[in-house]
């Protein structure tokens, strides 16, 4: 078998199963997408692919001019880098990214679907490329395209394929279980080893199908909120920028107010013994109408007692009444403010 390296570097199957694996943990995993440890293992993933996309290309390993007959079962399995780099793509994160990830995966599901078109892996229709006005013609029919304007047919069509992929799919998983272990462990033959690199093409094709379908559907919504979020962009209105605040200073002693000021927009102009002076001159403190009333209550209570010491008639007269009404009259009697 065949190993290909760089200078102290890895080696070309050592890139690809480094891929390769980091695509399966993601698969296996239950650690949320977003997290940090998922999209280092996505990166490391990717970075290893590309390397690997780097030696094939310097190595020139695929012809266009030849067949798959033709193709060492050693080298077969790099026809996968493409597939595996458009899945990893995928599982990256970032609402702002989301539109250049999309792209970038679908390119790279096309190139490895184009590869195997060209090599005749399997019986598929190309999907059509992002551009081009007039849909590929296959020898049978016309091609459906996801984003066509749907009607019964198409989308009985779809639905037919799609069942007939998953099918294909199954089918194929339940043979390649049976090959993995022997060539994971490098107990396969030649003969198995081809097999099995057929058959994962072949699965990843069906995959490939179906990750650019929903790709088709999904980007129209992704280009959509892009120019939305550009539209309030554009218009949102720009924002004033005020000016800064002056900072103002509390002064502590005299010296600090002749330096930097006050600090505050007044100052006192008299002092509260000269405010007192000048309210009391003028009869308006608020203290002097608070003691006038005790001061009357004193002083008619003053007369009643001198009235009723020189026995006078009315004094005398008022007494015996309060007197005689105080008998008849319980304490408290004509309060009814608190008895609800």
């Amino acid at each position: 078998m065949a190993e290909y390296s760089q200078s102290d570097g890895p080696k070309l199957s050592e890139l690809l199963e480094k891929g390769w694996r980091s695509l399966e943990e993601l698969d296996g995993s239950s650690e949320p997408s977003g997290s940090r440890e998922v999209q280092d293992k996505v990166k490391q993933g990717l970075v290893a692919l590309e390397q690997a996309v780097r030696m094939v290309t310097q190595l020139d390993l695929f012809s266009r001019n030849e067949d798959l007959d033709e193709i060492s079962s050693a080298d077969i399995k790099y026809l996968l880098l493409p597939a595996l780099q458009g899945a990893l793509t995928l599982k990256q994160v970032g609402l702002t990214q989301r539109l250049n990830h999309l792209e970038t995966a679908r390119t790279y599901f096309m190139d490895f679907l184009q590869r195997c078109h060209e090599y005749k892996v399997s019986a598929f229709n190309l999907p059509q490329q992002k551009g081009s006005n007039s849909n590929e013609e296959d020898n049978s029919h016309h091609i459906v395209h996801p984003t066509s304007n749907p009607n019964l047919t198409a989308m009985a069509l779809q639905r037919q394929a799609k069942i007939e992929r998953y099918k294909q799919r199954k089918e194929l998983e339940s043979r390649l279980s049976g090959l993995q272990e022997c060539v994971r462990h490098g107990t396969a033959e030649e003969e198995q080893i081809r097999e099995f690199y057929l058959l994962q093409l072949q699965r990843w094709v069906c995959t490939a199908l179906e990750e650019i379908q929903s790709i088709d559907q999904e980007l129209p919504m992704v280009k959509a909120r892009e120019m939305i979020k550009k539209g309030h962009e554009m218009t949102a209105p720009a924002r004033q920028t005020r000016p800064p605040m002056k900072p103002f200073i509390l002064t502590r002693d005299a010296v600090q107010a002749k330096v930097l000021g006050a600090g505050y927009p007044s100052l006192p102009t008299m002092t509260v013994d000269d405010w007192y002076q000048q309210h009391r001159e003028k009869n308006v403190l608020p203290d002097q109408g608070v003691h006038s009333k005790p001061r009357d209550e004193e002083q008619e209570a003053a007369e009643r007692e001198r009235k009723e010491e020189i026995d006078d008639p009315e004094a005398l007269q008022n007494a015996r009444n309060w007197e005689g009404w105080k008998d008849d009259h319980r304490r408290g009697y004509g309060n009814r403010k608190n008895m609800g």
